[in-house]
């Protein structure tokens, strides 16, 4: 492959992105629709010196394997998920990550997720299909309180729906608050303690890994509903089962997996209390040409090897 650019797993939706925001995008970047193997990575960009990747592993021994390899953009901010980092950074090629395309797309999806759960929607569309008719008791959530673990931007966008439905808003962050949103700061066992709903928000790093767990979901208010649209390892996964099997949580909402696709042994997919998709908070034709335009931009940034950057 001549291509000193090559976007290693395209799927449909981004090409018809593509070429929507920038139409002689061939020109600049090579496109390989699908999800390669190891093996058929090194065969289309073995002398490419930036690669973009969607949702492919990188890990040591493929990067060995990639000698031209500068840059590698991440199309998404969860790119330690993917890629390993510390060897990317031992052989000088930067990892740079588009972050923000999605908050609105995310944000909504979260909001699906919650009614969902709250009114119980996805059980009674199974059991209907299923031919058995039970009306099911819901939850309305004006009044109720919405508990959000991590206030970036899918964060505040989802805050901003949960006030539309007339949800008092708490938060907890990581990191201090400078801006209207410290009224609404709590400690995190606050949080846990008030919310009726507790959504989830924050970057997967080594010190976020495994965050969610038993303690937590035990100092949550009984019967409260769980979401997370944002990264599997945040959450224990067999605490939060043990949390929906007890009762003590009433409902998980989730996007995001320990193994994805879903194995169809998978525990979760027995619980009448858990609301699953498939990974699909960010896939909307309007987030796909933002990340498609912000992506194509970056790309065409000159390149400077002291400099690790993030895409807004």
């Amino acid at each position: 492959m001549k291509s000193k650019t090559v976007y290693i797993d395209c799927s449909e939706l981004m090409l018809a992105a593509l070429a929507r925001v920038k139409p002689d995008y061939a020109d600049h970047v090579h496109v390989n629709i699908g999800d390669p193997s190891g093996d058929e990575v090194v065969a289309i960009a073995q002398n490419a010196e930036v690669i973009w990747n969607g949702h492919t592993t990188i890990d040591a021994a493929l990067l060995a394997r990639l000698p031209a390899l500068r840059r590698i953009i991440f199309l998404g901010s969860g790119a330690a998920s993917y890629i390993d980092l510390d060897t990317a950074a031992a052989r000088g090629i930067s990892v740079e990550t588009i972050s923000g395309y999605g908050d609105r797309a995310v944000a909504e999806h979260a909001a699906a997720l919650m009614l969902s759960a709250a009114r119980q929607v996805g059980r009674m569309e199974r059991d209907l299909r299923r031919g058995h008719w039970e009306p099911l008791e819901g939850m309305e959530l004006g009044g109720k309180t919405l508990g959000l673990i991590g206030i970036g931007g899918i964060g505040r966008t989802f805050a901003d729906i949960g006030k539309a439905f007339g949800m008092e808003v708490v938060v907890w962050n990581r990191s201090s608050l400078t801006d209207d949103w410290t009224a609404h700061q709590r400690s995190l066992d606050e949080v846990l303690a008030q919310a009726d709903v507790i959504s989830l928000h924050l970057a997967l790093t080594p010190e976020t890994r495994g965050f969610f767990g038993t303690e937590q979901f035990a100092g949550m208010k009984a019967g409260a509903l769980f979401i997370n649209t944002a990264r599997a390892g945040l959450v224990d996964t067999a605490a939060m089962i043990d949390a929906l099997q007890s009762g003590r949580l009433g409902h998980a909402a989730l996007d995001v997996f320990d193994m994805e696709p879903l194995p169809k042994d998978d525990p979760l997919l027995a619980l009448a209390n858990a609301t699953l998709t498939a990974h699909a908070g960010f896939k909307t034709r309007e987030a796909t040409e933002r990340l498609a335009a912000k992506a194509m931009a970056l790309s065409l940034m000159p390149f400077r090897s002291d400099v690790v950057t993030g895409f807004e």
